[in-house]
């Protein structure tokens, strides 16, 4: 998902985005939602969190990161 993507869904929580990267403003988003805070950590490509709404971004993510 694109930045502004993120931050429209981010508004829709009532988080204020400035100034944040796209993954602190997720985990943010994710704690938000009730879940854990860690976007871009399956850096072993296994999670078991299967409801997560940023689950495909997360694994993407984590390869960037840890490649």
């Amino acid at each position: 998902m694109n930045m502004q993507g993120v931050r429209d869904i981010a508004k829709d929580f009532g988080i204020k985005s400035s100034r944040m990267s796209k993954m602190e403003l997720i985990k943010k988003i994710q704690l938000t939602e009730g879940n854990f805070n860690c976007f871009g950590s399956a850096t072993a490509g296994e999670c078991d969190q299967l409801d997560c709404s940023w689950r495909n971004d997360c694994f993407s993510a984590a390869k960037q990161l840890h490649s």
